[in-house]
């Protein structure tokens, strides 16, 4: 896909006044970006229907680009280090790293894209955030209809910073896709932040009445439920009975399906997933 004003923006944010982090095209034409001494990449991770296995989505995620260790998380290694407004500037610098990288590829038909927003940013985060983000996508002419952020999974204290995050990005016109422990903090939320997708951890997946409940009012709602680290073959086969039998299509994603990549595979289904 083009997009003629991506270069004179990569331009502009080149000669920007920050010195912790930049974006430039690397001789392959792919985005890196620069934060402090680490230079990071873009990896993508398919989002499958796992009934036919057709991929629907791709999850953004940085990482080094660095030859030394190739493959690490950059958010591993700042966990713990960066101040707050250190890991708001590195959290929208890989958002819009990912979205450059995603948006200029071919393989990016009419898949949608999830961008993270670090568990960090709950607390740090300013009441323009959203709308900062939304003028860099609008700057660059992606398709904010297909641009999904995931809040991360928040704790009973953080509830209503969870609110308040989720209000600020729906009211810019973002669609959200929400981490949650299980189906019952699903069912408590699902009304009150009005979320495009959930997802769940498929290893502690449970035939529990909370489960049946959530399938039930998800079902014709456009609430997408993706479970998350598919990684045996016990765990793919169980939610593909659980589909069947809610009479649902579920998504999901794990190395299992898919190892993550710097370009996106081909939409069509793999043999082994629509198996």
């Amino acid at each position: 896909m083009s997009f003629p004003v991506l270069q004179d923006y990569l331009a502009r944010l080149s000669g920007a006044a920050s010195t912790t982090s930049s974006i430039r095209l690397d001789h392959e034409g792919r985005a890196q970006g620069r934060f402090f001494n680490c230079t990071l990449g873009s990896a993508f991770q398919p989002i499958r229907e796992l009934g036919s296995g057709a991929v629907q989505a791709y999850e953004g995620l940085a990482r080094s680009a660095s030859a030394q260790d190739q493959g690490l998380s950059l958010w591993r290694l700042l966990d713990h280090a960066a101040s707050d407004d250190e890991s708001i500037e590195l959290d929208r610098l890989c958002r819009m790293l990912h979205a450059i990288n995603f948006f200029r590829q071919a393989g990016a038909n009419q898949q949608d894209l999830y961008l993270n927003v670090h568990d960090r940013l709950l607390s740090a985060v300013s009441s323009n955030h959203g709308h900062a983000f939304r003028r860099i996508l609008d700057a660059l002419e992606f398709p904010l209809a297909r641009v999904l952020l995931q809040l991360p999974a928040a704790t009973p204290q953080q509830g209503w910073l969870l609110n308040y995050v989720a209000d600020n990005y729906r009211r810019n016109g973002f669609r959200l896709a929400i981490n949650v422990a299980g189906p019952g903090e699903a069912l408590q939320i699902l009304e009150r932040l009005q979320p495009a997708a959930f997802k769940l951890d498929a290893r502690e997946l449970a035939d529990t009445p909370a489960l049946r409940e959530l399938l039930q009012r998800v079902q014709g709602s456009g609430v997408g439920l993706v479970f998350k680290r598919i990684e045996t073959e016990a765990s793919l086969n169980r939610l593909r009975a659980l589909a069947d039998s809610a009479g649902i299509a579920l998504l999901g994603q794990g190395y299992l399906l898919d190892q993550t990549r710097e370009t996106l595979r081909d939409a069509a289904p793999l043999r082994a997933v629509a198996a």
